[in-house]
């Protein structure tokens, strides 16, 4: 049995919903980058009939590296994400990482994300709850399925019952990340769930300084997720994806992704 849908502003997310896509840069590169991104995927998603949810960082906090580029900070960052907001209508998404950041992200923003190294953390998971706005929580590499049951119910325990899951793939003895697809079902009968398939194929710490990765599988990775019936897909995107200031061996080329949504819609369809 799948959870109920979750609302998200003027669309829902979940079993018998249409397929969601939440999809922006990494990290915040200005304003007007967000603002390209996001003015491009907008229509085709229309086109394709797929609910759309821009998502975008104002801090990085767990780069491999010291020096790795974190971006603007926390107003700068929310600044540019209601300015995106305001000018496209589309929801927005972004990612806290200590509590303290929560109540201004969930005024700027239309879901705060739980970053997976965090998603047990429960101060962080009740000050997310405690914004009223729904709550994305990406799955630890190191849990299993079945756990994130526990950081559901910290969220609806706070009295927040609109919560969704993200897999992102899980840590193995070989460096890189893999997928068990038996846990999106599992996920299912606690929230809706997302399907990241950009960083489930990082590499993590791959490059010494930096992660690395294996881009030219995204779409394998996001075909075989539609086949299980997953609620949504999560890509970060850009136009030129090896000059991506975070996670440029995993973003996903703008220039390819109608193609890839296209194909997901008719494999989600045809399993259903």
């Amino acid at each position: 049995m799948q959870a109920r849908p979750v609302d998200i502003g003027p669309f829902k997310i979940g079993s018998g919903q249409p397929l969601a896509l939440i999809a922006g840069p990494c990290v915040i590169e200005s304003t007007e980058h967000c603002l390209a991104i996001t003015e491009f995927v907008a229509p085709l998603c229309r086109k394709l009939g797929i609910n759309y949810v821009f998502k975008c960082s104002f801090d990085k906090a767990n780069r491999t590296s010291v020096l790795g580029f974190r971006g603007p900070g926390l107003k700068s960052g929310l600044d540019t994400l209601a300015v995106v907001r305001k000018k496209t209508g589309v929801p927005i998404l972004t990612d806290i990482h200590v509590p303290d950041q929560a109540a201004a992200a969930g005024e700027t923003c239309d879901l705060v994300q739980i970053p997976a190294f965090l998603c047990r953390q429960t101060d962080l998971l009740v000050a997310a709850a405690k914004t009223g706005k729904p709550v994305n929580i990406k799955k630890g590499q190191f849990m299993a399925p079945e756990q994130m049951a526990e950081a559901v119910r910290k969220v609806r325990d706070s009295g927040n019952d609109r919560v969704l899951l993200t897999d992102r793939g899980s840590f193995f003895g070989y460096g890189r990340l893999v997928n068990d697809l038996t846990g999106l079902p599992i996920m299912q009968q606690f929230a809706p769930v997302v399907f990241d398939a950009t960083h489930s194929c990082q590499l993590p710490g791959g490059l010494g300084h930096q992660s690395g990765g294996l881009r030219q599988f995204v779409p394998l990775l996001a075909k075989a997720a539609m086949a299980v019936g997953v609620d949504a897909l999560f890509l970060e995107v850009h136009d030129r994806p090896d000059e991506a200031k975070s996670d440029p061996a995993t973003v996903f080329p703008l220039d390819e992704l109608e193609a890839l949504l296209a194909c997901c819609c008719r494999i989600r369809e045809a399993a259903r």
